[in-house]
């Protein structure tokens, strides 16, 4: 009896092994191709469990079984592959079931996109969206932890946890929230398998409580590894549980619903820009402006800025405006500055939002006063359609890169740096110096407020040499982060690209915590196998797309 044959005795979703349909799972918006056995649409948290427990029962007599849950699809670190089960919850499992002004409960396979709009009906937000928040789907952002351009005031993902239903190892579907201590020891005392996961990793955590402190990167963002260091909360007397479960990629559990905590949406926002031609004062700058507390300080280069002009008829669509000659005639400005000068370097978007206009033009005028002396060139947005130009060009730059060069494809592997933001400067150059050695191609853009960014190379990879040149690149790149105390990702998550890499961030000792982690909680190794723990090079490059 086939595999889709067994599963369809008891799952009650649609199940899919037709190869035009494993063809569209084996890729995400990732470098790799693994080519699944069978894709199944979950009608419910109950196919969930069953799934996992037929998984887990069947594991010693077939072990390629696995499965893997898959959202949206736009994982770029590969975290949604791989070859056995795929579980996609976006068919059936969407949808928000309650909400209000403090929090909503939502399913994994929402569309972020659509569940803003429901959010914003009562004048709340879920703030920690990416930039490619019109594709992401809400499981995925709870597996990577998501952060974007508002993550400057409000943090990552794991800070609007309330509580998350998970299905573990074994097939059962828990309540996961952060429990006071006596809540804890209630845990402790259970003799089922959730209790066993509490007791050994509050065993685990408190035999090395030294060993994590010093692991835990000293970057404002992280997404690499498992967040050992954040559960337990001394001070609070805290332990929080969906700290490992955020970010995990489906390797611990699989999560069927979210309980997730909302913020008001500030009623007006206005957007500063500024032109740098000149990298060498970019720290000072930025701690210049970070001084008056800005909603978003994001950026991007003169790459990305050439891209939005080779494009420009599609970036104006993608705006959606209502007047295309007035939306035109707001980029002249920027023309006859490029003309005069040329493209600079960098541009940054420092955004000021608050309840009144006063409240903004006062932070306006005291940054215009404060970036004076750096002889920078700058702009104030006029209008709401004058700012999105400028969020858009940051948005959209990765999904132009996608559509339209031919012969080449984004090959996003050294895409998520972290640095602190006072050695920008001096990282950088030292960065870029790397990457044109190669001869690359490729866009930054990123969260200059963070130290964090993103760069996007463009490759033939039917060419294999450049397999050789992702390797290469990678431990140079990533060893450059290392010597600035920085982290490898920030937001993008490990996934198949850079699992193997994390023994340049952390000591064997703690990566053998990480081992120890996904063996308690998941002793048969069936939850997205290969992610974080136990993948190597060789598969690395062996899974690289030739398309």
């Amino acid at each position: 009896m086939s595999l889709a044959t067994e599963l369809s005795t008891f799952f009650k979703g649609d199940i899919a092994t037709d190869e035009k349909t494993l063809v569209v799972y084996s890729h995400d918006a990732s470098l790799f191709e693994v080519m699944p056995a069978v894709v199944v649409y979950p009608k419910d948290s109950e196919d969930i469990q069953a799934l996992v427990k037929y998984v887990a029962d069947h594991k010693k007599e077939d072990p390629s079984l696995s499965v893997t849950v898959r959202a949206a699809g736009t994982c770029m670190a590969g975290g949604s592959l791989n070859d056995s089960i795929i579980l996609d919850v976006m068919r059936n499992m969407h949808g928000v079931l309650d909400i209000d002004q403090l929090s909503a409960t939502v399913l994994p396979g929402t569309f972020y996109r659509e569940f803003e709009v429901e959010t914003l009906k009562y004048g709340v937000i879920l703030p920690c969206y990416t930039a490619s928040k019109n594709l992401n789907a809400i499981g995925g952002m709870i597996g990577n932890n998501s952060a974007g351009e508002k993550t400057l005031r409000y943090g990552k993902m794991e800070n609007y946890i309330e509580s998350l239903n998970v299905v573990f190892a074994d097939g059962n579907e828990y309540v996961v929230k952060p429990l006071s201590r006596d809540e804890l020891e209630k845990k402790l005392e259970q003799s089922n398998h959730e209790g066993q996961i509490y007791r050994e990793i509050w065993k685990l955590i408190k035999q090395n409580e030294h060993v994590l402190e010093a692991a835990k990167p000293k970057v404002s963002k992280n997404s690499a590894g498992y967040y050992l260091w954040n559960v337990w909360d001394a001070k609070r007397n805290v332990f929080d549980l969906t700290k490992l479960i955020v970010g995990s990629q489906g390797t611990l559990g699989i999560v069927t619903k979210a309980k997730l905590r909302l913020v008001p949406v500030r009623a007006k926002s206005k957007l500063f820009v500024i032109f740098l031609r000149d990298l060498s004062r970019l720290s000072d700058l930025v701690n210049v402006i970070l001084e008056l507390n800005p909603e978003s300080l994001e950026t991007y280069d003169d790459a990305t800025m050439k891209l939005a002009v080779r494009f420009f008829p599609e970036m104006l669509r993608s705006m959606k405006a209502t007047n295309f000659l007035k939306l035109m005639l707001s980029f002249i400005p920027e023309g006859f500055m490029m003309l005069s000068g040329g493209l600079p370097k960098l541009i940054l978007l420092v955004e000021f939002a608050g309840n009144t206009d006063a409240e903004i033009e006062e932070k306006m005028k005291i940054l215009a006063e404060k970036v004076r002396g750096f002889k920078v060139q700058t702009h104030i947005a006029r209008s709401a359609a004058d700012s999105e130009k400028y969020w858009t060009i940051r948005r959209e730059s990765f999904n132009l890169l996608r559509k339209h060069v031919y012969g080449r494809r984004t090959a996003p592997f050294v895409d998520d740096i972290i640095v602190r933001p006072e050695v920008m400067p001096e990282f950088l150059p030292k960065m870029r110096e790397i990457l044109d050695s190669y001869n690359l191609v490729y866009t930054i853009a990123g969260h200059a407020g963070n130290g964090n960014f993103h760069i996007i190379p463009l490759m033939d990879m039917k060419d294999r040499k450049n397999i050789d040149v992702i390797m290469e690149v990678s431990n140079k790149v990533y060893d450059l982060v290392m010597s600035f105390g920085g982290s490898i990702t920030a937001e993008h998550n490990d996934g198949i690209i850079r699992t193997p890499y994390l023994s340049k961030m952390y000591s064997g000792e703690v990566l053998e915590l990480f081992r120890k982690t996904k063996e308690i909680f998941d002793p048969k190794n069936i939850l997205n196998p290969g992610k974080k723990v136990g993948i190597t090079f060789e598969y690395l490059r062996d899974h690289i797309a030739k398309e």
